[in-house]
């Protein structure tokens, strides 16, 4: 499904949920407060500017009485695109986002991975997989990193462990090229990248991923991930922890500078390691 008619299929499911709330005689707070969201919330998927996730499509269905309707839709588009279903959320979310942070402890973020390396890492996780589906998943990530291209893209600060740069994924000179991707776009100031270097020992969430996310017209989110399983949260306690925690990361990083000139260093390391092989 292209993307302009997975967009209408989805005002579809916001103006059918407009019209059985309306005919249920619920507003949207009132209709929130049944199935544990934000009357905003109900508003903007109404809109079609944000996708519920699965278990409110179900409650949704049961407080609508709405016979499963609501739940089929979200698992036909859901299915309909080249994301997993616990992630597609999250790449909804990268596009309403207006600050993206991220703490990545083992592998460069997808929003900046390069062609080559996502290829790398996606053949690693599917070894027997056909070119045609690597493909489609290199195709996927790469729609998303024209986020950070956009004049309109979201503040992005990440903090990398040094892991990231010195795994070498698909070999020297495609690690070469992604760092030098990474500086590229710290130099033309579209992201601020940080390092934390294995000199700064234990941290916070040591070996988790975090992708905190804010938004002019929403509760910020915070999302982690596990073995084919991902938590998108906004509860505010939990979010407010994440900060503390990414806060905590952020201080133990190097500067901004001396992040740049590591991954500079990095990067000439991985080109004379090409050049000789």
């Amino acid at each position: 499904m292209a993307n302009g008619s997975r967009q209408a299929a989805w005002e579809f499911f916001g103006a059918e949920l407009k019209r059985r709330r309306e005919n249920a005689a619920l507003t949207q707070s009132e209709l929130g407060t049944l199935v544990f969201v934000s009357g905003g919330y109900i508003g903007q998927f109404e809109q079609a500017i944000r996708k519920p996730q699965l278990d409110v499509a179900q409650r949704l269905d049961t407080v609508l009485q709405t016979d499963g309707f609501f739940e089929r839709l979200w698992k036909k588009l859901i299915k309909d695109q080249p994301y997993e279903a616990y992630f597609a959320h999250v790449v909804e979310l990268e596009r309403l986002a207006t600050e993206i942070s991220e703490y990545a402890p083992t592998v460069i973020p997808g929003l900046l991975q390069t062609p080559e390396y996502a290829r790398a890492v996606f053949l690693a996780g599917n070894p027997f997989a056909t070119d045609e589906y690597i493909e489609e998943l290199v195709r996927g990530r790469m729609a998303r990193t024209r986020l950070l291209k956009d004049v309109t893209r979201p503040k992005y600060w990440g903090v990398l462990h040094e892991t990231t740069l010195r795994v070498r994924v698909g070999g020297p000179a495609i690690m070469a090229h992604q760092l030098e991707h990474l500086a590229a776009a710290v130099r033309e100031r579209k992201v601020v990248l940080q390092v934390l270097p294995f000199a700064a020992g234990a941290h916070p969430r040591m070996g988790k991923m975090m992708k905190l996310m804010d938004f002019e017209d929403a509760p910020p989110t915070v999302y982690t991930e596990g073995v084919f399983s991902g938590s998108l949260l906004d509860e505010p306690v939990v979010v407010k922890r994440s900060w503390a925690s990414y806060d905590q990361i952020r201080a133990a990083a190097l500067s901004p500078e001396a992040s740049l000139a590591l991954i500079e260093s990095a990067a000439e390391d991985y080109r004379r390691c090409a050049s000789t092989t």
